[in-house]
């Protein structure tokens, strides 16, 4: 007996299900990372980890190191949650000191995976683009896998591709404001810029249809820290965030439908009844 069943084709969510993010050669399943600081509680952190179900967590070696016992505490319960660290160099102002505190991570975490930030101004955190791409270069040639904190300047991105970067982390906006994607322009133009590289949101996102946006954009993940930690419930959040980054790929995947300037009827006008009332 011929089987004439018609077997459907996987659908868009279930494609992009299966898509899994690629960075220096690791495959990671969410497109999610998520910060560990101003958490309530080591025990809150630990929760919102597992609820967005993340495949990697950024560390401040900075400031948990100067907490001294409480530092090496929190060193041990990251390590327990079977997640990816990304050690990063939070509140280096110079490229010397972000290059120390670089090395400094490699050999606590024993990971060459470095997320990398030079600030040059303190009111917004912008990061200082010349310092990063010097320090990118250094880092990368000694074998660091350099994950740069950068903004939407392509001219700086080309740099940093060029010093050894395989993947690029521009701000959606400063850090800890919550205001979402400030320039949603420049970042579809480095998007479409850059249509073979790795590019992560990270900053600024206050609220999770900030990152379905991203993930809408056509970008591979976001990175997210402040409005997890600082929500009134961020074991609640994280998973918020997670959906909607599930979301927002999902809809890139499928392919959204292009914005319209006049009005189109979901109802075609030919074929459909007309009445005579006279």
């Amino acid at each position: 007996m011929t089987d004439t069943t018609v077997k459907a084709k996987p659908s868009a969510a279930q494609a992009a299900g299966k898509d899994a993010l690629r960075v220096y050669d690791t495959e990671l399943a969410s497109r999610m990372f998520l910060g560990t600081a101003q958490y309530p509680s080591p025990q809150v952190l630990e929760h919102a980890v597992k609820a967005a179900a993340v495949d990697v967590v950024t560390v401040s070696l900075r400031r948990e190191g100067a907490r001294e016992k409480g530092g090496q505490h929190f060193w041990d319960m990251i390590r327990c949650l079977g997640v990816r660290v990304l050690p990063n160099t939070a509140g280096c102002r110079t490229v010397r000191e972000a290059v120390a505190t670089a090395e400094m991570a490699r050999e606590l975490f024993d990971t060459d995976w470095i997320k990398l930030e030079v600030i040059a101004n303190d009111d917004t955190l912008q990061p200082d683009l010349f310092g990063l791409v010097e320090a990118a270069g250094i880092l990368a040639r000694d074998g660091f896998k350099v994950f740069p904190y950068t903004t939407e300047d392509l001219g700086a991105a080309e740099r940093l591709l060029t010093a050894g970067c395989e993947l690029l982390m521009p701000w959606g906006a400063p850090i800890g404001t919550g205001r979402g994607l400030a320039n949603p322009y420049a970042l579809r133009t480095m998007r479409n810029y850059f249509p073979g590289v790795p590019l992560v949101v990270d900053a600024g996102m206050g609220a999770p249809s900030h990152a379905a946006q991203a993930m809408e954009l056509g970008f591979d993940a976001v990175l997210l820290n402040t409005a997890v930690a600082k929500a009134g419930d961020p074991v609640a959040m994280a998973e918020a965030f997670a959906a909607a980054v599930r979301a927002g790929r999902t809809a890139f995947a499928a392919g959204m439908m292009e914005m319209r300037d006049m009005a189109a009827p979901s109802t075609p006008v030919a074929g459909t009844p007309f009445f005579d009332l006279k």
